[in-house]
């Protein structure tokens, strides 16, 4: 995938991958130890990343704050999978102890510090869930005052990353949580259903003076951002990031 950054100098570390997790059939989180190396960086930026021994290196948002990379000397990966039969490997072949190539920080997407709104929208799709995770978690962190609302969209219930991590916050009332799911056919599914749409959007707005992030493909950022237009927000409160397959 593809994201679009303003890039600044990067620092090239060779970490090893010390713990990977399957978060969705399609995903793998994935946390480079850094051991005694120093790594600064702020939520909602990225790094390129690939295996040591591999010309490939590809962006991937940072999907921890900087207080979680601290406290568990590392940073989160969340990395969709290829085919492994692909001539050049990524790192879908990483396994505990491989090499990693990280190359980064890198970009501006995010939110400011500090933040002038007491209210924090956050609207995902996919993959678009690791940026706005470590803003999420850097809000709780840094800003307990700020109300946090995440809509996050995926295909199918089993698409949604992080999502017993999501569900523990909402339920304990730390963030306001809607999952919903786009594609028919997943009877078991007893949340919302759709597209993100005028009507979620309106919702979770409780007013327009509110912070909006928005990541995911570009048809998602670009609806939601038109939907959020439309609700009567700012262009100067909405930040956006796009990726590709």
């Amino acid at each position: 995938m593809g994201r679009g950054r303003i890039v600044s100098i990067l620092t090239t570390l060779v970490l090893p991958a010390r713990d990977i997790l399957q978060a969705t059939p399609r995903t793998r989180i994935i946390t480079a130890a850094l051991g005694a190396v120093p790594f600064s960086f702020r939520a909602g930026q990225a790094v390129y990343a690939g295996l040591a021994d591999s010309a490939v290196r590809r962006p991937y948002s940072i999907a921890c704050s900087p207080g979680q990379a601290a406290q568990m000397n590392g940073i989160e990966l969340l990395v969709q999978i290829d085919d492994h039969q692909a001539p050049d490997p990524h790192l879908e072949r990483a396994t505990p102890g491989t090499p990693l190539r990280i190359e980064g920080p890198f970009g501006s997407f995010g939110v400011p510090s500090p933040m002038p709104e007491d209210h924090l929208l956050l609207i995902a799709g996919g993959t678009g869930i690791a940026p706005l995770r470590a803003l999420m978690w850097d809000t709780l962190e840094r800003h307990g005052h700020v109300n946090i609302v995440l809509i996050y969209s995926a295909r199918g219930p089993e698409e949604f990353a992080y999502a017993d991590e999501l569900r523990r916050l909402a339920g304990q009332g730390r963030i306001t949580l809607t999952l919903t799911v786009t594609r028919p056919g997943y009877a078991p599914w007893d949340g919302t259903r759709g597209r993100i749409d005028a009507t979620l959007i309106t919702a979770a707005l409780t007013t327009l003076e509110t912070r909006c992030v928005v990541c995911g493909p570009p048809a998602l950022v670009a609806d939601a951002t038109m939907l959020l237009r439309g609700a009567g927000v700012v262009l100067e409160r909405i930040a956006t990031e796009t990726y590709a397959a």
